[in-house]
């Protein structure tokens, strides 16, 4: 008989964006923490086994980390800027219309689920384990990553291509959809982060209630 052993993430790679996490000691930490607080969450995982999985001392580790809540935000800034960063160039090489940018906008959000999804979960999740005022640059950012999907679904409704009623519930709607990508998606599924970016932005667009042409 099998045992069942449940994972909070799909098991993946840990991965950060290029060029954020130093090759040293300190990216070693950065990427050690990030896999712990994605399997076990952040309140489960204590600075000694951090350390421990990366071979030193505790002690060590403060010598490039003050706390694990340093840690934490670290790890949380570096996704809301990889966030608004792909979602602002997406809508930078997207047509002027609703329809392109509101699709831009979602392939973006899914694919950064899809390449970085330890990250992601991180982000998302526990995000709230911060106090504000070390939270406040990533909210900031989490705010206007927020204002551009508004934005784009309000630009539609005064198109007329779009029929939604609450702008704020359907933008919720599509981020939150976007946002459980990284619970699931892993080496073992069966989709590519195209075919799953693609079925997503055609999701997104009924929900906003886009005309079935828009729809492909």
């Amino acid at each position: 008989m099998s045992v069942w052993k449940p994972r909070r993430v799909a098991s993946v790679p840990v991965e950060l964006p290029e060029g954020v996490a130093s090759a040293g000691t300190r990216g070693t930490i950065l990427r050690a923490a990030l896999a712990l607080f994605a399997e076990s969450g952040y309140s489960a995982v204590s600075i000694r086994k951090i350390a421990n999985q990366v071979g030193i001392t505790s002690a060590s580790l403060y010598a490039h980390y003050r706390s694990k809540e340093q840690i934490l935000a670290e790890l949380v800034l570096i996704g809301h800027r990889e966030l608004h960063a792909r979602l602002t160039n997406a809508l930078a090489a997207a047509e002027p219309t609703a329809v392109a940018q509101l699709s831009a906008l979602v392939r973006a959000h899914v694919l950064l689920h899809t390449d970085f999804p330890l990250l992601a979960v991180v982000t998302n999740s526990e995000l709230h384990a911060l106090p504000e005022e070390v939270a406040a640059p990533a909210l900031e950012l989490r705010s206007s990553c927020s204002r551009l999907l508004v934005d784009a679904l309000e630009i539609g409704v005064a198109e007329g291509v779009f029929r939604i009623e609450n702008l704020q519930l359907g933008a919720i709607a599509i981020g939150g959809m976007a946002m459980q990508v990284a619970q699931w998606f892993g080496p073992d599924e069966p989709f590519t982060p195209d075919e799953v970016a693609d079925n997503y932005v055609r999701y997104a667009l009924r929900i906003a209630g886009a005309d079935e042409g828009a729809v492909r």
